[in-house]
């Protein structure tokens, strides 16, 4: 198969692409086998081209669908909240609970929250989407003693930034943040409904309340690489490259 055979099919898919709302699905290897005349060889790698641009999502048998990658902004005068970042980079949220159990600490968490080990604690497993895809998966860790009430509350109200803010009396802010590219585990990818290997943000926060210091949560969370840019922000803005010298 000529290298150029794949790019120049691909190429043709990014213009028509470009046209489409983030969410659409599109057509798939067959498809685009029968429409140009080529094997599925040749499909599949323009397909992973597109892939390779994070200019489409492939959803583990969901088929897939336009892509628009968007900035996970963490910096220090920014709310910890996953639906206010997405929204503020232009993309709609939505959460699902998976679920939210009454756990005892595990040790490494207990650490980041300066708690003893097997405190009590709640696992809140969610999974958040951005345009109606999947783009992250992962566990929120809330000791008791700060959010009794969570199993209830988070039936009414899928921000805990939020429930934190009406429930808690706190004004969440991070106290630590840190992030690395990894590969997607079976059950990261199963979360994620990526393949596995997949490259994959894995983003460890802790937050506390800005008034008193007081530890409140720590987050461990995925994110898929085509669906997010994880983006640190510290001290002032950089100037753009237009700005005078």
């Amino acid at each position: 198969m000529p290298e150029t055979r794949f790019r120049h099919i691909a190429d043709r898919l990014v213009s028509e692409y470009a046209e489409l709302p983030p969410g659409t699905k599109v057509a798939g290897e067959h498809e685009i086998a029968e429409r140009f005349g080529v094997g599925r060889a040749a499909a599949r790698a323009a397909m992973q081209e597109l892939q390779r641009r994070m200019l489409v999502r492939r959803i583990k048998g969901g088929g897939t669908y336009t892509a628009k990658r968007i900035d996970y902004m963490i910096s220090a005068d920014r709310a910890p909240s996953w639906s206010r970042t997405v929204r503020d980079a232009g993309a709609v949220p939505r959460s699902v609970v998976l679920s939210c159990d009454p756990l005892d600490l595990p040790h490494d968490v207990a650490v980041h929250l300066g708690r003893a080990p097997d405190e009590a604690g709640y696992r809140l497993r969610r999974r958040s989407f951005t345009d109606d895809l999947p783009a992250s998966w992962g566990d929120e860790w809330v000791p008791v003693d700060v959010l009794p009430q969570l199993p209830t509350a988070i039936r009414h109200e899928s921000s805990l930034h939020e429930i934190l803010r009406q429930m808690a009396g706190a004004s969440p802010e991070r106290a630590s943040s840190r992030a690395s590219i990894e590969v997607a585990s079976d059950e990261v990818a199963e979360g994620l409904e990526c393949a596995t290997g997949d490259p994959v943000w894995l983003v460890e926060s802790v937050n506390r309340d800005a008034a008193s210091g007081r530890l409140l949560c720590f987050t461990r969370r995925w994110i898929r690489a085509d669906a997010m840019r994880v983006v640190f922000e510290l001290g002032g803005s950089v100037p753009s490259a237009d700005a005078p010298g």
